[in-house]
């Protein structure tokens, strides 16, 4: 697996943010269940972490994905060109995530574009942020998402709106996979 710019950034960017928490790795790999190699490895750009691996790294921290992989690009202007819009893969789960908004600190939404191949899964064992407000639009495909007892499968026009609290699992159709649009509300 090639390591692209934005590995290098999030790698540093991840490094820098157990730094400013004044945690060892071995404190991290605690806080995460991470092991303290991966945790080093992915430190040094070596590998890229996984959707499940990065969201476990976002509860320790207490920021959303989008706000992580926002804060390893550059500050853009008001418009973001799509052929200037990050995309990050997790070839792991089949999941490609696409920031369709432009980075901003100063903005409460994220708009996100997510894709999952067929039969592609993510497992989130905690919301990076707790009850946190997000709306998925569902373009194509079939998209069965569960949310501690709750379960809902939305099919090509849908849109769900929830607040994320516990465990949730992401799981596109085994023929048809799933695009959609998630729009993330920060508190």
């Amino acid at each position: 697996m090639s390591v692209t710019d934005t590995d290098d950034r999030l790698a540093s960017r991840l490094a820098e943010l157990r730094v400013q928490r004044g945690w060892s790795l071995d404190e991290l790999a605690m806080a995460t269940g991470i092991s303290r190699a991966s945790l080093s490895r992915i430190e040094r750009a070596e590998t890229s972490p996984t959707a499940a691996l990065l969201n476990r790294l976002c509860v320790a921290y207490g920021l959303t994905m989008s706000r992580l992989l926002s804060e390893v690009e550059e500050e853009a202007a008001l418009l973001l060109k799509a052929d200037q819009q990050p995309v990050w893969h997790d070839d792991a789960s089949g999941f490609q995530r696409r920031n369709v908004s432009p980075p901003a600190n100063h903005f409460k939404a994220e708009l996100v574009e997510g894709v999952l191949r067929p039969g592609a899964r993510i497992e989130y064992d905690a919301p990076p942020v707790q009850g946190l407000e997000q709306h998925i639009w569902l373009q194509s495909g079939e998209l069965t998402i569960s949310m501690d007892a709750q379960r809902w499968t939305l099919h090509a026009g849908d849109c769900l709106r929830f607040h994320l609290t516990g465990k949730s699992t992401f799981a596109a159709h085994h023929e048809g996979g799933a695009r959609y649009f998630l729009v993330v509300c920060k508190p």
